[in-house]
């Protein structure tokens, strides 16, 4: 390997860190935030209030991901593409599509949910006394699609900073905005919030992204039908495999209660939010820059396969020493989290953590298909996840409950890293690296180790086994980025930095 090709090596795994280490901030702050609303209005509103405000919420969101046609996602792969040509030109058209298709998608779900208040309010709340409030509600439509745009060109042109700022500044509005008109207003304020909160993140991300200079340019209606088809249809299909996922969530929620109550029900909420919501977070934060730079390099297969092997070494280097930890003391962090009354789930998330492996592995691979614009393949292949996850889960929880329910999403991801990975292999001649093989099996076999400690070793004696498992995990994976990104030269360069002050 030659010098050049190894510093543009270790500067990508450095761009990959960076990115994760900013985001990471920013869904722990978000998820504070939100902690901290749920607090808000659990006290302030209570119970039902909290009832309604999610309602409304829900509803509008479910509009909201069938009328945006997934332009939050698609339109990112076209800007992405056209920033790392470099064609000023290209960028610029693909922009002025982008925010008009924007204002068409916003407007239908605005004149949509408008006219459709009626309807949404019999079918979540049995009655038609929210229909005013639906009405009212339905120019957020259109405000949080103008917001997603914007949000959309931070994203495609890749300015971190603003990006991390944006969301940021939005979730501590949002929190200001929302406590004083619940305070004074009580229940009748929660449309007013739902409003303003819209506007308010608008105003930011659009105050971030007019620092992005666009090189003005004339797009014809005809230019606007060729560059939007492939922008809609890819979205689209985005969008459909999201409403696909939140069906088999809706299906197993409703199956779990009608064979095991409402109880399980809430057991099992709350281990898919600490699997997906506390450890997930790792996507999340790593997803929103890996997605621009994969679409960026999509045209060329060899560059690809190199982006997808980096991002899923550094994807498990930093959820290993993560699920180990979760494995030796998931019960303190239910308590910490829920209450003891959560500990039911515990045996759910044992196996759920293994499954976090196949899971990180698979989720690096599955961008490449909404990267290149392979939207049919992306359907079919997401479809047929959708099909295994949702039937393993139903026959996991017939036959072993909860526990069943952490086998069962082992396994479906054990089978969706083969399926993605074969197809790959086929069509983009994709393959893993031997560096990313070995990490895997070495910070899997661990946590393995974990896993078994828990599992057959009785408190208090398994933290004492299971921590020299934790630390060598943790070690291995310091070893490993030290070597990626000189964790060492940067320590070195800011503890020099503080000592010159």
């Amino acid at each position: 390997m030659t010098e050049n090709s190894t510093k543009n090596k270790n500067s990508s795994y450095r761009q990959i860190m960076k990115a994760t280490s900013i985001f990471g901030g920013v869904q722990v702050f978000n998820i504070i935030i939100s902690i901290v609303r749920s607090k808000v209005i659990a006290l302030l509103l209570g119970p039902a209030g909290m009832g309604i405000a999610g309602l409304l919420n829900s509803t509008l969101n479910i509009i909201g991901s069938i009328s945006n046609f997934g332009l939050g996602i698609s339109a990112v792969k076209d800007i992405a593409e056209a920033n790392q040509e470099g064609d000023e030109i290209q960028i610029s058209r693909v922009i002025i599509v982008m925010r008009r298709l924007v204002w068409f998608t916003g407007l239908l779900g605005a004149i949509a949910t408008f006219f459709l208040a009626p309807w949404l309010s019999e079918l979540s709340f049995g009655n038609h006394e929210y229909t005013i409030a639906f009405r009212w509600l339905s120019i957020t439509l259109l405000v949080k699609q103008l917001s997603s745009g914007q949000f959309v060109l931070l994203q495609g042109m890749r300015k971190l900073n603003h990006l991390a700022k944006a969301n940021m500044l939005g979730s501590v509005f949002g929190l200001i905005i929302t406590i004083p008109l619940y305070y004074y207003y009580n229940i009748e304020g929660i449309v007013p919030a739902i409003i303003i909160t819209a506007f308010m993140t608008l105003a930011i991300n659009r105050y971030f992204s007019s620092k992005i200079k666009i090189r003005e340019t004339k797009v014809s209606a005809k230019e606007t039908k060729v560059i939007g088809k492939g922008m809609l249809v890819l979205g689209f299909v985005l969008s459909l495999s999201g409403l696909m996922a939140s069906a088999e969530s809706y299906v197993v929620r409703i199956f779990i209660s009608n064979i095991g109550g409402i109880e399980e029900v809430g057991l099992y909420n709350a281990g898919v939010a600490i699997i997906t919501t506390y450890v997930g977070l790792v996507f999340t934060a790593m997803g929103t820059d890996y997605y621009p730079r994969l679409a960026g390099v999509s045209k060329d297969n060899v560059k690809t396969a190199e982006l997808i092997n980096q991002q899923a070494e550094i994807a498990v280097l930093i959820l290993a020493p993560i699920l180990a930890t979760f494995l030796i003391f998931i019960n303190w962090v239910i308590i910490i989290l829920y209450s003891d009354k959560f500990i039911g789930v515990s045996a759910m998330i044992y196996w759920a953590a293994l499954g976090m492996f196949f899971k990180a592995a698979s989720w690096c691979i599955a961008f490449i298909f909404p990267a290149k614009g392979a939207s049919k393949l992306y359907f079919w292949n997401e479809l047929v996840a959708i099909i295994i996850l949702g039937g393993s889960n139903v026959l996991g929880y017939y036959l072993a409950g909860l526990t069943g329910l952490g086998i069962s999403f082992l396994v479906a991801y054990f089978i969706y890293l083969i399926q993605v990975f074969l197809v790959a292999k086929t069509k983009y001649d994709f393959s893993f690296h031997s560096d990313f093989l070995k990490i895997f099996i070495i910070q899997f076999l661990l946590t393995l180790c974990c896993f078994l400690t828990v599992k057959f070793i009785v408190t208090p004696w398994s933290y004492f086994i299971g921590m020299p498992f934790i630390l060598i995990s943790l070690w291995y994976s310091y070893k490993e980025l030290d070597k990626r990104i000189n964790i060492k030269g940067i320590i070195n360069k800011f503890r020099n930095k503080f000592r010159n002050k």
